[in-house]
């Protein structure tokens, strides 16, 4: 069996474990870092967010949480808050209450950021589809 084919089989599994399981049944993971910032304080750049938020790696895939695709949305409110929507590759993932803190923590550290919610999100399910070239490319080397 060749990797492709290993890989399709664990996604179909995957996807066959969450068809099975209802929305309701998946655990729910919010984090929250930073503090309200000064109303006359500039927003922070999204490229500087990202940036942040790319410091942060899956430990079992030495590959940053943005280039797995595991990052779905990133909201910046007026007044340099933020709502990030992320997911993790499986909702069983030993480090489901680490992740969403640590992207928080990042994205927080940022000059011009507010108050941060990250919130985990099992739809749309993750899939290989969302890495990055980058992360291709990484795994590829592994």
């Amino acid at each position: 069996m060749t990797d492709t084919e290993n890989t399709e089989i664990v996604d179909e599994n995957e996807a066959q474990l969450l068809n099975a399981m209802s929305i309701d049944d998946l655990p729910v993971y919010k984090a929250y870092a930073g503090e309200t910032l000064d109303i006359s304080a500039p927003k922070a750049k999204m490229f500087d967010i990202v940036e942040a938020i790319k410091t942060v790696c899956d430990p079992e895939i030495p590959i940053n949480v943005y280039d797995l695709g595991l990052i779905y949305k990133i909201n910046q409110e007026d007044n340099g808050d933020l709502h990030i929507d992320m997911s993790l590759t499986a909702p069983g993932c030993p480090v489901a209450g680490v992740l969403p803190q640590q992207v928080a923590d990042a994205a927080a550290s940022v000059q011009g950021v507010g108050k941060v919610e990250v919130e985990v999100v099992w739809e749309p399910a993750w899939s290989l589809e969302r890495l990055s070239e980058e992360a291709r490319m990484m795994l590829e080397m592994i």
